[in-house]
């Protein structure tokens, strides 16, 4: 029976030893995890690269001009409105 409580009482104490430690083991499979996936990760090459950045420059450009256009034309309509 001594022996059975000894267990019961390692085994408490670790428990709440553990429960200390559970964020910082957490946080340490989380970056482990994050690592393995960025090595998963297939970087585009150089050329892909200045695809998308084109892309996103035209893509902007297109924006700008259409809210332009349309805060233009709104202001025209309430100048309208107004007077």
């Amino acid at each position: 029976m001594a022996k059975t409580k000894t267990k019961i009482k390692t085994k408490k104490t670790a428990k709440k030893a553990f429960v200390l430690f559970r964020p910082f083991i957490a946080f340490g499979r989380y970056l482990r995890d994050s690592w393995r996936e960025i090595r998963q990760v297939r970087w585009p090459n150089r050329k892909a690269t200045w695809k998308m950045v084109l892309a996103v420059f035209v893509y902007t450009a297109l924006f700008v001009t259409l809210i332009s256009l349309l805060d233009l034309f709104f202001t025209w309509l309430f100048s309208l409105i107004i007077k």
